[in-house]
């Protein structure tokens, strides 16, 4: 009888941690399904890296810091296809080109900022890059952008504090998650290849503008048909950010 006793305890036993096993990683899921549903969260900084992942639409970004030719093409394109982008640009080009500016706006596309000067802001002191912030806000403002409230920091480096400063400064961070670094001219069929595959609802996919792209124009001649082949739907990063279950999260 005490070797049975002995039997039947480990049984209940091993129930038990089955049991507090499955309780944890139940509410473990469920607090993780939870905190996806927020745009931005109340406890920590954050910088939107997607959309929401249950709806069809996407954001097409450019980032432009130099260089006025090239971006005349890739208008026509986003003209031609009938799609909104969101172009972030420096306050030293914004400031340098002012009638392009206009153009984008003209066209109904959105604007953000890289800040003034395009530099890593990782090294750099938090002050400059405050003073950076600043000077970029000013210059927007006195050539009648006073309202520009989303930033990504140049080349997509940032850290906690940066997103901090920036929050404080009245902007939203803004960072990608499709990246066919269109900027290195891989090929156009490689920029198409890749924007096609990896490209899913929510995703914000980044390109550029600046002199440095000769292929860019060209891949968004089967890219912007071929996205909407697939039933995705171009929106600009405001309307992403408003979704009323858009993702976010901070980039390391």
């Amino acid at each position: 009888m005490e070797h049975f006793y002995v039997v039947r305890f480990n049984k209940w036993k091993r129930w038990l941690i089955v049991f507090i096993f499955a309780l944890f990683t139940a509410t473990f899921l469920w607090f993780e399904s939870e905190g996806a549903l927020s745009v931005f969260s109340e406890d920590e900084p954050v910088a939107l890296t997607k959309g929401n992942a249950s709806e069809s639409n996407i954001a097409l970004t450019f980032n432009i810091s130099w260089g006025e030719d090239k971006v005349h093409a890739i208008l026509k394109q986003l003209d031609q296809k009938q799609v909104q982008a969101t172009f972030f640009v420096s306050g030293e080009w914004a400031e340098r080109h002012p009638e392009i500016l206009e153009k984008i706006t003209e066209a109904e596309h959105e604007v953000g900022m890289l800040g003034y000067r395009y530099e890593n802001y990782l090294d750099q002191e938090i002050d400059q890059v405050r003073d950076d912030l600043l000077h970029a806000k000013e210059v927007f403002g006195k050539i009648g952008y006073k309202d520009i409230e989303m930033l990504r920091p140049p080349s997509g480096k940032f850290n906690k504090e940066i997103i901090e400063l920036a929050e404080q400064l009245g902007f939203t961070v803004i960072h990608w998650n499709v990246n066919p670094s269109d900027w290195k001219n891989p090929g156009t069929k490689k920029i198409e290849s890749t924007v096609m595959k990896q490209t899913s609802n929510g995703d914000i996919i980044l390109m550029h503008a600046s002199d440095s792209v000769k292929q860019t124009a060209d891949s968004l001649k089967t890219i912007l048909p071929g996205l909407k082949n697939k039933g995705f739907q171009f929106v600009t990063i405001s309307e992403l950010v408003n979704q009323a279950h858009a993702k976010s999260k901070i980039v390391e």
